[in-house]
C-alpha cells in the first residue's frame, strides 16, 4: 500500500474525531493530532481502534502512546503492514 492512500485513510478516520476541519483539511504528516486537529486524548483511543479496522492491524498499548501526529500513525501502519 502506497504511503498517499494510507496518509488518505488515517486523515479520513481522524476526521470523524477532528474538531478542527480547516487543519484537517491541510494536514500532513507534520500534523499534531491532538494539538493541531483539536481531537481530545480519550477519543485518540477512538481513532487507534479504528485504524486497526481499518488496516487489519493489532496496535499495542505502548505503540499507540507514541502517535502524536499523522506521520506517526503512517509509521506505525507502515511497520505493522509489513
Amino acid at each position: 500500500m502506497e504511503t498517499s492512500e494510507i496518509q488518505s485513510k488515517v486523515v479520513e478516520v481522524i476526521g470523524r474525531y477532528a474538531k478542527d476541519k480547516e487543519a484537517l483539511a491541510k494536514a500532513t504528516e507534520a500534523t499534531n493530532i491532538l494539538e493541531d486537529l483539536k481531537v481530545n486524548s480519550a477519543r485518540l483511543v477512538d481513532v487507534i481502534l479504528d485504524l486497526e479496522d481499518e488496516f487489519d492491524i493489532e496496535v499495542e498499548d505502548e505503540d499507540a502512546d507514541a502517535v502524536n501526529t499523522v506521520g506517526d500513525a503512517i509509521s506505525l501502519i507502515k511497520s505493522k503492514l509489513g
